[in-house]
């Protein structure tokens, strides 16, 4: 049903993604960090919810609805791209330059801790990119029906999603150990994020695609 090039692609899409900061990887370290590794793990499968939300949305016939009315599409793609031009800012002069600096949250319940990663996933600008913008251009009409390939390529997103995060998580401390004994390379961080987030920005507002139907 799906090539194993469109796989390899998403993966690739979705590792890149793991890799940048935004807001599943602040929310999710700031709380392994505060909160400790079950707090963190907790909000992973919070996230996790929040894929689904997307992937049953794309079953549904999302893609098809921005197939049917591109001016949508081409405004979710705007956004998106401003949303990370946003972000490079933010990793330049915004407080939180990196996401492995040590921050101060109060405690919070397990339903509280699932709840906002929930949330935090649901309302990420970069996921509903990943889904309306990336997913069907590794979509082929000619290996069997859109809406079924769509659904194939969201869940090996959300594998490399969770396992990535889930390394993230556990390793969060020892990260934030090591780059506390060596703020230069918070700053290097915080360059290398804004250049790549400028780049992707600057790459989703030159791409010409168009959702695919089912």
């Amino acid at each position: 049903m799906i090539s194993t090039g469109a796989v390899l692609g998403v993966a690739l899409v979705e590792l890149t993604m793991v890799a940048i900061p935004g807001p599943n990887m602040f929310y999710l370290v700031s709380r392994t960090l505060s909160q400790g590794r079950t707090a963190g793990l907790t909000s992973l499968l919070g996230t996790a919810a929040g894929f689904g939300v997307y992937l049953l949305a794309t079953a549904a016939g999302l893609v098809a609805v921005f197939a049917a009315v591109p001016v949508l599409y081409t405004a979710l793609k705007v956004s998106g791209a401003a949303y990370l031009l946003y972000l490079a800012y933010q990793a330049l002069r915004g407080r939180k330059g990196s996401p492995f600096e040590s921050q101060q949250l109060p405690k919070d319940p397990t339903w509280r801790l699932f709840a906002m990663g929930f949330l935090t996933n649901l309302l990420n600008p970069k996921i509903a990119m990943i889904y309306v913008a990336l997913l069907p251009q590794f979509i082929e009409p000619a290996r069997g029906h859109v809406a079924v390939q769509a659904v194939l390529l969201g869940l090996v997103q959300i594998a490399i999603a969770l396992i990535g995060n889930g390394l993230i998580v556990l390793a969060a401390g020892k990260v934030a150990t090591f780059l506390a004994a060596r703020p230069r390379w918070i700053r290097v961080q915080r360059y290398v994020m804004a250049s790549v987030l400028g780049v992707l920005a600057v790459r989703m507002l030159a791409d010409r695609a168009r959702p695919l139907s089912a």
